[in-house]
Order: C-alpha cells, then sequence, then structure tokens
C-alpha cells in the first residue's frame, strides 16, 4: 500500500528541475523536503542512480540527509528524462565558449527538452548563471516552437546566492532577487518561492536580476583582487600581509578580504567574464581584477619553482614537496576553476625528478593526480606548499626544519588561534 502511494506520488511531479549539481540537487532536496513532488533531471546516469539510491555524489554538509529523507519518503526522483509538471527549474552550466565568451548551450538545450512539455499557466525559471538578455532569449526561443503558447507561460530568471559549505542552510535563509519577463511572472515565481524560502524576495525584472548576480560575484571579484594585488606588494616589501590586513581593517570604514592563490569556482571567477565580454569598454575594474586573479596563480607557480631550486641549490638533492589543497576553496570538493588545480598542474609541468605529494581531504581519488593523505605528505615533504586553508590543515604538526610556502593563511590562522 505504502509503495503504490509513493509511486502514485511520484507519477505526478509537480517540479522538474533541470541540473542535479552542485545547485540543482541541493534545491531539488529542499523543494522535495517540503512535500513537493520533484523529479529531478541529469545527463549523468551515474549521478541519477546515485541520487534515487538515496545517495549523493558531491560533498555538501546536511545535503545527504535531505537527499536521502527526500527519496525514501517518494518526493524526491532523478531521470536522465524531463517529464511533465507545473514548474520547470533550469539549474544548468554555462561554461566558456573561446575568449571568455558565455555559453548558453546547456540553457538552450534544457529548454528544448522540455518544449513538448510545456502548457498554459507553467512557470519556467531559469537559476543557471547567465548573460544579461538569456531569459529573454529563452522567451523567443519556447514562443517561435510554440506559438500557441505566447503570453500563456509565465518565465523568470531566480538566481541563487548560497555559499559552498553551507548551501542547505542558505538556500532557505538568504534573500532572493526574483525577475519575471513581465509582472504576472513575477508574482508566480514569488509565490513559487515563498513556499521554501524564509529570506525576503526582491521583485525585479529578469534583466535586472540577471545582472545582478553577475554584478554581486563581480563585485567580490575585484575586492579579493585588491587584497591578491597587496599580497604581490608585501612580498616585494617584506611586510606580512596578514599581519597589515589585520591592522588596517581596525579602521570602522576599511573591510579588506583575505588573499590567496587565486579565485576559483563557478561564480567568482567567471560571472565577471559575462559581463566583460557584453561591455568591454565599460568594464575595465571588472576586467583588470579577473586579470590580477589569475595572475596570482601564475605567482603562486612561480614561488613553488623559486623554492624548489633553492632547496636543491642549499641541500645538494631534489626536495619532496606537498602540494596541499586542489579544491577551490576550504572544506569542499568543487574543483571548478580552482586556481590550486592549476597552480598544481603548472608545478607538476616543470617537474625535473622531485618527488609530489598531492593532497585533498576531500577526495579520495582523481583522475590525474595520485592523492596523498595530508598527514602523511606533510611528514615526508621537504617544502610543503599550503594552496587551501582546508580545516585539517590547520591543525597540523609542522617540524621546523620545513621549508612552507602559505599562499592562503593556513600558518597565519594557527598562529592566531
Amino acid at each position: 500500500m505504502l509503495f503504490s502511494s509513493i509511486y502514485k506520488k511520484m507519477n505526478k511531479p509537480e517540479v522538474v528541475m533541470i541540473g542535479l549539481g552542485y545547485i540543482g540537487l541541493p534545491t531539488a532536496a529542499l523543494i522535495a523536503s517540503n512535500k513537493v513532488n520533484v523529479h529531478g533531471v541529469d545527463i549523468n546516469p551515474q549521478v541519477v542512480e546515485t541520487i534515487n539510491r538515496g545517495e549523493i555524489h558531491i560533498v555538501e554538509p546536511e545535503l545527504d540527509k535531505a537527499v536521502a529523507n527526500a527519496v525514501n519518503k517518494g518526493y524526491l526522483k532523478a531521470s536522465t528524462t524531463p517529464v511533465e509538471a507545473n514548474t520547470y527549474l533550469i539549474v544548468v552550466p554555462t561554461p566558456f565558449k573561446a575568449k571568455n565568451e558565455p555559453d548558453i548551450s546547456f540553457v538552450e538545450a534544457a529548454t528544448r527538452a522540455i518544449l513538448p512539455l510545456l502548457k498554459p499557466e507553467d512557470l519556467y525559471i531559469i537559476e543557471s548563471t547567465s548573460p544579461v538578455g538569456t531569459t529573454e532569449k529563452m522567451m523567443h526561443l519556447i514562443y517561435s516552437e510554440r506559438p500557441e503558447l505566447k503570453g500563456q507561460l509565465h518565465i523568470a530568471y531566480c538566481p541563487e546566492r548560497v555559499l559552498p559549505g553551507n548551501v542547505m542552510y542558505e538556500l532557505v535563509h538568504n534573500d532572493r532577487v526574483i525577475g519575471g519577463v513581465d509582472v504576472k511572472a513575477t508574482e508566480k515565481a514569488m509565490a513559487f518561492y515563498q513556499q521554501f524560502i524564509k529570506g525576503s524576495l526582491h521583485k525585479t525584472n529578469a534583466r535586472t536580476a540577471e545582472m545582478c548576480k553577475l554584478v554581486e560575484n563581480s563585485s567580490r571579484d575585484v575586492q579579493i583582487a585588491f587584497a591578491n594585488e597587496l599580497s604581490l606588494i608585501c612580498d616585494k616589501a617584506d611586510i606580512n600581509v596578514w599581519e597589515l590586513i589585520k591592522l588596517a581593517n581596525k579602521h570602522p570604514r576599511v573591510n579588506i578580504l583575505q588573499p590567496g592563490c587565486g579565485v576559483g569556482g563557478h561564480c567568482i571567477a567567471v560571472d565577471p567574464y559575462f559581463i566583460v565580454s557584453d561591455y568591454p569598454m565599460e568594464s575595465k575594474i571588472i576586467g583588470t581584477a579577473r586579470e590580477v586573479n589569475n595572475y596570482k596563480s601564475f605567482w603562486c607557480a612561480e614561488k613553488v619553482q623559486t623554492a624548489k631550486l633553492e632547496f636543491e641549490l642549499k641541500h645538494g638533492r631534489k626536495p619532496s614537496i606537498a602540494l596541499m589543497g586542489l579544491a577551490f576553496k576550504p572544506n569542499i570538493d568543487d574543483l571548478r576553476e580552482s586556481p590550486a588545480k592549476y597552480i598544481t598542474q603548472k608545478v607538476l609541468q616543470n617537474a625535473n625528478n622531485e618527488e609530489y605529494y598531492i593532497v585533498e581531504p576531500n577526495i579520495t581519488e582523481h583522475k590525474v593526480f595520485k592523492i596523498t593523505n595530508y598527514k602523511e605528505a606533510a611528514k615526508k615533504a621537504d617544502i610543503i606548499v599550503f594552496l587551501v586553508a582546508h580545516n585539517e590543515f590547520k591543525i597540523l604538526e609542522i617540524a621546523a626544519d620545513k621549508v612552507v610556502l602559505d599562499f592562503c593563511g593556513v600558518l597565519n590562522k594557527i598562529n592566531n588561534q
């Protein structure tokens, strides 16, 4: 009887989620946790199989429990193909074409996949980071293929604002911008998100919502670029950048971010290019910030190369080197656009019979790198290079004879605990 009830539920999904990655799956789990039937779609059969077992394929706190609960209660099911529903959410990647130009082909493919399923009064929402005008382009695509639906669908752009590692909380509690192609679409999208979100919902239009997402991440990229540029200056001036920033931030109207080895992820390291690509003459600061943050990664790789040569000259032998961290930020398994991964690749390209230990505590294996336990790497290596400030690294005991390159403030944080 219970199985029959669950089967019946899952034959009538209310929401279709296209894309079950770092944003799509948590969002699907959140919606399903509110006893709404969700049909998730992903092109990867292994991802689909994993989710249908009530398991997850990514690292995100609390997500495993949410997915297991939603699947076991029959509110979440995954498939490689969409089905008919009342609400369709597009949460797919928007990668680059040549010259850092945004590629919306995945958004278009997802839209085409649901075209035959759309019916009057359906709600179509894009959450994928998109260039300004993408929602309108998809609207024109839909109506050109399904002209009988013109003016009868509710089309909107509603981006998330979450931080990896805290996604399940922030999806619920953070404010969200709701931008429809018209007033009715905005109201329909507002009503949808009000079911799940405790944060404030802010009405606007689709174009403004698209730009808002890009501007938020571009602003952060510019701020990080200032910190990274400052770290380059301090290195040349023989000043402790961490101490300098701590002191400067005592000013009541100054808040300098912490430097790192670049900027990664699929938001801050990507979204600024969406603006620069469409408005190259007007986005000088945004474009320069991208250059600074990209250069910081190259600079870190060169620092490792220098340390390696200095060690060999001093000790008369090749050093062993631990490269600590591959993720784009601390305490997650996401390697997308990761500066740490770029630095590791760059260092290995210049390898000359040194022994390398590649460390990433949040993954067990990698297609390219052989992963080493972080404690073992720190013990065996002559040179320890901190690329990501994972919690595990902050409690390491490091022998005094080790050469340490700290690009992300791990040692600074140890000393200030």
